[in-house]
C-alpha cells in the first residue's frame, strides 16, 4: 500500500540554518532516501519551496487565487515522501527514521487512496 509522509516544520527555523547545517541534515536524510530507493520503497519525494511563494486556489467555479497557505499552525508543510509500505507500521517506522535525523520536524503519515505514478515503485 502507498503512504504519504508529510514533513512539517517551523519554516523560520529551517530558513535560519546555515548552509553547512542544512547540508549536514540533507546528507543524513538522503542516506534514508537511498536505503528506501534500494529497497524499492521510495517514490517521489520533494522539498517544497518557501510558503511565501505559494498560492492557494479556493472557492466555487474557477476559484480565486490567494497568497500563501494560511495554516492555523506554527508548522508548515515543507516536504513529502511517497512510500510503498507493507502496512501502516512500516510507514511509521520510516517516519521514525526521518524523525531521528530531524528531531524538530513533525511527520504526518497518511495512506494514499489514489496513486498516479510519477516515479517507478516496486
Amino acid at each position: 500500500m502507498f503512504y504519504a509522509i508529510l514533513a512539517y516544520h517551523v519554516e523560520e527555523t529551517v530558513q535560519s540554518w546555515t548552509p553547512e547545517e542544512d547540508a549536514a541534515l540533507m546528507k543524513d536524510l538522503l542516506e534514508i532516501n537511498d536505503r528506501l530507493t534500494r529497497a524499492g520503497k521510495l517514490g517521489p519525494a520533494a522539498r517544497l519551496g518557501k510558503t511565501a511563494k505559494a498560492v492557494t486556489l479556493r472557492g466555487p467555479g474557477d476559484g480565486m487565487v490567494i497568497d500563501g497557505p494560511f495554516a492555523e499552525t506554527k508548522e508548515q508543510l515543507l516536504g513529502l515522501y511517497v512510500l510503498d509500505c507493507a502496512n501502516h507500521e512500516e510507514a511509521i517506522a520510516v517516519a521514525r527514521d526521518l524523525k531521528r535525523v530531524n528531531p524538530t520536524a513533525v511527520y504526518e503519515i497518511r495512506p494514499i487512496a489514489l496513486y498516479l505514478p510519477g516515479a517507478p515503485l516496486a
